[in-house]
């Protein structure tokens, strides 16, 4: 490992580029936890820039030590340093850039199930709502995501801090065609279910033990007349009061421990 200064700047000056989402095959990792679940999830580390102070902390030099032996490349820098490329407000003390996980139509076909349980995000620009959602769907045990054009980046530096290494583990196929998104699955006999505040059936009373796959749109607009009627059926979660719509995220999660509850989750 080396200690680089602000005159030896070509590693910051990537990072920087791959954190304002300039290098297509690289990702952002900021902060000790998300390196960990990187490196737990088998990522292949490109390079791990850390501050010259975290080493003190026990956990964090144990990580870096196996980082270490993975990268390519390895540099401790000042905070200051670490500062100006750092994605949040306070940094976190470590970055780790690391190879995209392959997240094409095949790839992401090849590890599906034979009854798959899929979310397709169309619309949501909002990088923490998708991360939410991402984290959400692994911890109730859906087999994929789909994130369709217009949709915030699953592997954005904010959405990565919102999946919390979900995002390294849940099959995740981004930037489909709304329209392909919907072929995929009837070709593949998966049922499609929108999410629509105007839908005669409650979100319950659906069979979801089926293949199936839940939409959900953006949050101000919801989905189009258009899009809702591209699924086969749709679904709506109950509210009392004047509320109109619940946060995307929430309403995701109500659907989709509704289906692993009925899959035998």
């Amino acid at each position: 490992m080396t200690k680089i200064t602000s005159r030896d700047n070509s590693l910051l000056r990537r990072a920087r580029a791959v954190r304002d989402g300039k290098i297509a095959d690289s990702i952002f990792i900021e902060g000790l936890r998300l390196c960990e679940e990187a490196l737990n999830s088998g990522l292949q580390i490109d390079a791990v820039i850390y501050s010259d102070q975290i080493v003190r902390k026990e956990r964090a030099l144990q990580l870096i030590e196996k980082l270490t032996k993975t990268s390519r490349k390895a540099a401790a820098v000042s905070e200051k340093l670490l500062e100006s490329i750092s994605y949040t407000k306070t940094p976190q003390g470590i970055v780790a850039l690391a190879g995209r996980p392959s997240s094409d139509e095949a790839t992401f076909t090849s590890k599906q199930p034979a009854t798959p349980m899929l979310l397709i995000l169309h619309g949501i620009n909002n990088p923490l709502n998708v991360g939410a959602i991402c984290r959400t769907a692994e911890a109730a045990g859906a087999s994929g995501m789909i994130t369709t054009r217009g949709t915030s980046d699953p592997f954005s530096p904010r959405a990565l801090r919102g999946a919390m290494g979900s995002a390294f583990r849940l099959p995740v196929w981004p930037d489909a065609d709304y329209r392909d998104a919907i072929n995929y699955c009837r070709k593949r006999k998966i049922r499609t279910i929108s999410a629509d505040v105007s839908a005669a059936k409650i979100f319950s009373e659906i069979d979801w033990r089926g293949a199936s796959a839940m939409i959900m749109g953006p949050e101000s607009t919801g989905l189009s007349l258009d899009e809702v009627a591209s699924a086969e059926e749709s679904v709506r979660i109950p509210m009392h009061g004047t509320v109109e719509s619940l946060n995307v995220a929430v309403a995701a999660g109500i659907i989709l421990f509704e289906a692993a509850r009925q899959r035998g989750f």
